[in-house]
């Protein structure tokens, strides 16, 4: 079941009816590729601006509630969302169905440092997976068309079950949008800053915190430059077009 929150349709069945869509689309062996997107109010407050992302969002199969925010805004309008879902949780859960049936993954994204860790660890904690290829693209806000095409073709080289792309958004997002049609998975997920909290070069919040509505106080101390505008600029604008909505204003 779908959500409209603010004219985008939100997966509304929570965490476990998310990851089993997903691991049953993965089963189907359909040759189509899905792909999953997280929305939050930074996120929305960025597709007011960039039309493409816009798109790439409500193109998503799975458009997950990947905030708070968008939880309390489906309560204010007597909606079905009932939690959070996360990259980290869809993350985990892919992987263990990936381990139960002996999947592949390609991890684009980060650093080769961070990939190399990440590596690791999958191979100690889900054993049974293949990781079929790894790519740290150029630190850059857009990539040419020659460097899209050579990530395009890595990915298709080794044909994984799933592509996990751990850049921020828009761009990972509008990459999956823009060549869906052109890669050769079974399934692609855009979940941002996974890598980062998977390696533990970032630390997610206290499960008190995750609970409360709150993981972003303790990332906000830690990361302030880096995310002082989703709370104090992305928000406001979140909620006052949420307010706008309701009342009719």
């Amino acid at each position: 079941m779908k959500e409209n929150v603010l004219g985008y349709p939100v997966f509304a069945n929570g965490q476990e009816a998310c990851i089993d869509d997903i691991a049953a689309w993965i089963r189907s062996e359909q040759p189509k590729a899905r792909w999953l997107a997280c929305i939050n109010p930074h996120s929305y407050a960025i597709a007011l601006q960039d039309s493409l992302f816009s798109d790439a969002l409500r193109s998503a199969d799975w458009l997950i509630p990947d905030g708070i925010g968008i939880v309390l805004a489906s309560r204010i309008n007597n909606g079905n969302i009932n939690e959070r879902v996360t990259g980290s949780d869809v993350f985990s859960g892919v992987m263990q169905h990936l381990d139960e049936i002996g999947g592949s993954v390609f991890f684009l994204g980060s650093s080769n440092e961070i990939l190399e860790i990440l590596s690791v660890r999958i191979q100690n904690n889900f054993p049974a997976v293949r990781i079929a290829g790894m790519l740290s693209p150029p630190f850059k806000s857009v990539f040419s068309e020659s460097e899209i095409d050579k990530m395009v073709s890595e990915i298709n080289a080794v044909e994984p079950d799933v592509l996990w792309v751990g850049m921020t958004s828009p761009k990972q997002d509008i990459f999956i949008y823009s060549n869906l049609n052109r890669l050769r998975v079974r399934f692609a997920a855009g979940v941002g800053a996974v890598f980062d909290f998977y390696t533990g070069r970032v630390k997610r919040s206290h499960p008190i915190f995750q609970k409360l509505g709150l993981e972003w106080l303790p990332r906000l101390l830690q990361q302030p430059r880096r995310l002082w505008r989703r709370m104090f600029v992305s928000a406001p604008i979140f909620v006052w077009h949420l307010f706008k909505e309701k009342w009719k204003w």
